[in-house]
Order: C-alpha cells, then sequence, then structure tokens
C-alpha cells in the first residue's frame, strides 16, 4: 500500500491534473474513485473536511487531507520533485 492516496472524479480535469504530476515525478499512489453526488463524498468529508476533489493524504508527511490541485501539485513538487531534500 502506498503511503499517497488521492481521492478523485473520473473525468474532472483537477484530478487529472494531479495525476499528471504524480505521474511526472514517478511516485506510485492509491487512488480513490469518488461519487459524483457531493451528498455521497462521506470519505472524503472526513479526510478533508469538504466534498470536493481532488484530496491528497500523504501518511508519510503527515498530510491529512490536501483539497486545492493547484496546492496538492506545489506540494508534490516540493515534496517529491528534482529539488526536494533527500
Amino acid at each position: 500500500m502506498s503511503d499517497l492516496i488521492l481521492y478523485e472524479l473520473e473525468g474532472c480535469p483537477y484530478c487529472a491534473k494531479v495525476t499528471k504530476k504524480l505521474s511526472e515525478l514517478g511516485l506510485e499512489y492509491e487512488s480513490i474513485m469518488v461519487p459524483r453526488s457531493h451528498d455521497e463524498r462521506t470519505e472524503v468529508e472526513e479526510v478533508s473536511g469538504q466534498t470536493g476533489v481532488p484530496v491528497l493524504v500523504d501518511e508519510a508527511h503527515g498530510v491529512e487531507g490536501m483539497p486545492e490541485s493547484d496546492d496538492i501539485v506545489a506540494y508534490l513538487e516540493e515534496t517529491y520533485g528534482g529539488n526536494a531534500a533527500a
């Protein structure tokens, strides 16, 4: 099991932006597809406090539910990208 978990929705352009960055960085992650209806997204709401996706969980770094694709991409680049501290 990966330390990275991504809550996403099929066809979501914001989710695609995050999965592209994960792929570019060669990171393995667990994908959890959420229901289309916001009312049925109880799991992602419990993790992040909201029902929008994408939401990233990074257990290795204590990230429990980061929303917003731009923030996630910046975090991944900073944490796992070429300039990340080893």
